[in-house]
């Protein structure tokens, strides 16, 4: 399946490359209805969801490479892609059949978008909860069915509150706009506001998430799924970067310059060591997924230190690749500078090297791993 997956991805990648052309050139802030649908009928936003509610369950190496050739098509494609799949996979592993069956009627996966930080309340209403909340980034949001939002639970006096992920329809949700951005413009990744009740069943427990269906690689949790649509989004953009950079390097010299950038030592010595160091990154980032996935399937899916590994390879990866980014910016000069592939890489790299799945907190805990007493007390 992972092998077909991708072949669609591929036979994509004209239209989705064409797509964010157009968005690049009109100052979309939303994909197309057209590629919305052309990713859907491939089956593309089911990439990480459980077979048992029509999606592919690929294993992790796989997606990441479905998520990278949609991204080397187009990074709002691309990273639109990766947060509606992995936002899909979450309340297909982890809700009951009693909310599945109405997501996922047919075994068809639906399309999702949302914020899951915890910023909202959720106050306990019957057989659910009353939530309230305005949220950021809903990436997807402008041709998403479904829509989410993360909260801490208002429980009784004398109860431990939770941090709870919820999903509801995106007639529910009230639009806000706001996003005026560098880079992952047509992702729609617009605020929104929720203030509605939604079904305990369409909720569940972020730090510990009880798995209904699917294999071990579920019991990885939140945090170290939603880092393999971030990351495979890296790889296909970085690579998208980088054959574009080559092209240009080959074909244009810079003013008064003897011959094309290619020929120019400087620029060889400085592309050759940034490339080297992103695929060394990349190699740490994909042995860092197989370690935490093999530990799931042995039953060991929370270990904390190989999660630790996976973030800062994560973090890591992400800064190697805006630095190979910024390095073809730099030496292609102009020619980056004009509407083209490079220029949206460089924007949407940009863009998504701000998250806060790759940002600073990741080293500090990294720092805290190594610098640990080997042999406690």
């Amino acid at each position: 399946m992972g092998s077909e997956l991708l072949e669609r991805a591929r036979e994509l990648r004209p239209a989705i490359d064409a797509a964010g052309d157009a968005a690049a050139s009109t100052g979309a802030t939303t994909l197309t209805q057209e590629v919305v649908d052309a990713c859907f009928e491939a089956g593309l936003y089911g990439t990480l969801s459980p077979r048992a509610v029509g999606g592919a369950e690929l294993p992790i190496d796989e997606c990441l490479d479905v998520f990278a050739e949609v991204a080397y098509a187009d990074g709002s494609v691309g990273w639109s892609l990766m947060a509606g799949a992995t936002a899909a996979c979450f309340f297909g592993a982890y809700c009951a059949d009693s909310f599945t069956d109405e997501m996922f009627a047919g075994g068809v996966v639906p399309v999702v978008a949302g914020q899951f930080a915890p910023n909202g309340t959720a106050v306990p209403d019957g057989d659910g909860y009353r939530l309230t909340g305005q949220y950021s980034f809903g990436s997807g949001i402008g041709h998403a069915d479904w829509v989410g939002g993360g909260a801490f639970t208002a429980p009784p006096e004398g109860e431990q509150a939770e941090f709870r992920l919820m999903l509801m329809p995106r007639s529910e949700v009230e639009v806000l706009g706001n996003w005026d951005v560098l880079g992952l413009r047509a992702t729609s990744s617009y605020d929104y506001r929720i203030d509605t009740y939604v079904p305990a069943h369409a909720t569940f427990e972020f730090f510990s998430p009880i798995r209904y269906r699917g294999g071990p690689m579920y019991d990885l949790g939140v945090i170290i799924l939603t880092e393999i649509g971030h990351m495979g989004w890296t790889m296909g953009l970085v690579r998208r970067a980088i054959d574009e950079g080559v092209a240009i390097a080959k074909g244009r010299a810079r003013m008064a310059a003897p011959s094309v950038i290619a020929d120019d030592p400087r620029f060889r010595h400085d592309f050759a060591m940034a490339v080297s160091r992103f695929e060394a990154a990349e190699t740490w980032c994909r042995q860092a997924f197989h370690r935490a996935e093999q530990a799931a399937d042995a039953g060991s899916g929370r270990d904390p230190v190989l999660g630790t590994h996976v973030k800062q390879s994560a973090t890591l990866l992400t800064q190697e690749g805006l630095a190979v980014v910024r390095t073809l910016y730099e030496w292609c000069g102009t020619e980056a500078l004009r509407d083209g592939p490079l220029q949206r890489c460089f924007r949407d790299m940009h863009g998504g090297s701000q998250h806060v799945l790759v940002g600073d907190r990741n080293p500090h805990e990294y720092a805290d791993l190594l610098l640990a007493d080997p042999n406690p007390d």
